[in-house]
């Protein structure tokens, strides 16, 4: 299977072509499992439900059905009230910072690192955080015997071994490195992106996919459920 490629961050790009894309809901099936974590996480603003864009949920098919045989896909998160990016702004920052010893460094540089792993709340519809469009959307895979297959890290966590291309330079994991590819090119070959910091997050549409395909971005913020509407 062909190696992920090392990519930079996506810088912040505006170009952008709006359109009325609907929101559907995914519902658990025998290709797709629904398992929303904040909710289990505690997070005061949770969402419940597994919300994207109708193109997504597609696309998302046609990946799960080029998975092996017995094998599906596990989604952690997708749609994300603006209420939720907030909390979990306040809520890791202080996570990330431990991690990475930002203590004592310059606000700007505190920035850079927070926001490789949660994007800032910024109050723009035009240029929001990702989870909020309808376009990104969090997952794993899950194999035969119904565990989820080793991806070297915990979902949400924050290191350096959550970059997806990480492993393929530790040639002493494989199986890591292996699994990783199964679920970086089936997403990609169905048309998202990933964003090079975290295994687990894909895109269509926001401002990340615009970003590394240089297209105008298709969905603008959307921060409350009443505005699927």
């Amino acid at each position: 299977m062909r190696s992920i490629p090392e990519l930079s961050e996506p810088e912040l790009y505006g170009d952008r072509d709006f359109r009325d894309f609907k929101f559907v809901e995914i519902l658990s099936n025998d290709r797709i499992m629904v398992d929303m974590q904040y909710p289990k996480m505690g997070m005061c603003h949770a969402e419940q439900r597994c919300f994207v864009r109708e193109e997504v949920y597609q696309m998302l098919k046609d990946a799960a059905n080029q998975l092996p045989v017995g094998y599906q896909f596990k989604i952690f998160d997708a749609w994300r009230p603006f209420a939720l990016q907030q909390e979990l702004y306040e809520v890791y920052s202080d996570k990330i910072m431990s991690e990475f010893h930002l203590n004592g460094r310059s606000e700007e540089e505190k920035r850079a690192v927070i926001t490789k792993f949660v994007s800032e709340p910024v109050r723009d519809r035009d240029i929001p955080p990702v989870h909020t469009t309808g376009g990104a959307i969090d997952l794993t895979i899950i194999g035969k015997d119904g565990q989820e297959l080793e991806m070297g890290t915990d979902f949400d966590a924050f290191s350096d071994k959550t970059y997806t291309s990480y492993f393929e330079k530790k040639e002493e994991n494989v199986v890591v490195r292996d699994n990783r590819r199964l679920l970086y090119h089936v997403m990609t070959e169905a048309g998202f992106t990933n964003l090079p910091s975290e295994w687990w997050h894909f895109d269509y549409g926001d401002r990340f996919w615009a970003y590394y395909n240089k297209k105008p971005a298709l969905y603008r913020g959307v921060f409350t459920r009443e505005e699927m509407n």
